[in-house]
């Protein structure tokens, strides 16, 4: 059975206790190494705490994940990486304009990223990722890739549609990310970045970082 089919089993799939009990395994250890390696970081977090977290032992673990890193890309995998199919979708019946579509592709990411304990695996790759060399290549074929590739498809809608002026299709996209990224940073530096007295709001944040990028963006006279 795969991952995905172990995670989303319901409890009557399997019939003796026993194995209804394994069936709901892999999600809780997901939920336990996520909370564990925002809490702790990856590298600090050992596989017995998530085990003990998810109330199972080390040898449950390893009988669905074969190592931490193996666990750590099966968390990249549920809470970010997996959910680019849907996004996708979305955008295909997306019917608004470009700017439009750019402005819910910042706030849909921080309702179901950002805001989420899921907002901390991207600090943890910022902070961690050259001692891991084999999880930070999953992460990024797996996230940056596919998450590049859709800031990009939206730029391009933009530029079809007589909408947006891009002169380097590859980079502008860094606009975006980096955005969100200092977004991400702040909420998980404890707000290091932002000046004393200074809240920063995420909402009225993207709203700003959008109406700026999209000032570089647009068409003179183009649709806002």
């Amino acid at each position: 059975m795969s991952l995905s089919k172990l995670i989303r089993a319901r409890p009557d799939d399997a019939s003796p206790k026993r194995e209804r009990r394994k069936e709901a395994r892999p999600g809780e250890l997901l939920d336990a190494a996520l909370d564990l390696f925002v809490e702790k970081g990856f590298a600090a977090t050992r596989a017995e705490e998530v085990a003990a977290r998810a109330g199972v032992s080390k040898g449950t673990l390893f009988l669905y994940f074969q190592s931490k890193e193996e666990l750590f890309k099966a968390v990249i995998s549920e809470n970010i990486a997996g959910r680019f199919t849907e996004w996708n979708a979305e955008f295909d019946a997306f019917d608004g304009s470009s700017a439009d579509m750019l402005r819910y592709a910042m706030n849909m990411w921080w309702e179901r990223i950002g805001a989420t304990r899921a907002s901390g695996i991207t600090k943890l790759i910022i902070s961690e990722a050259h001692n891991f060399p084999d999880v930070t290549a999953y992460y990024q074929s797996e996230v940056i890739q596919p998450g590049h590739a859709l800031i990009r498809r939206i730029l391009q809608r933009g530029v079809d549609r007589g909408e947006f002026a891009v002169t380097d299709m590859d980079h502008a996209a860094y606009s975006v990310i980096a955005a969100m990224v200092f977004l991400v940073m702040s909420k998980h530096s404890m707000g290091a970045c932002v000046p004393a007295g200074q809240a920063l709001d995420p909402r009225r944040y993207i709203d700003s970082q959008a109406a700026i990028i999209l000032g570089g963006l647009l068409v003179r006279g183009g649709k806002k």
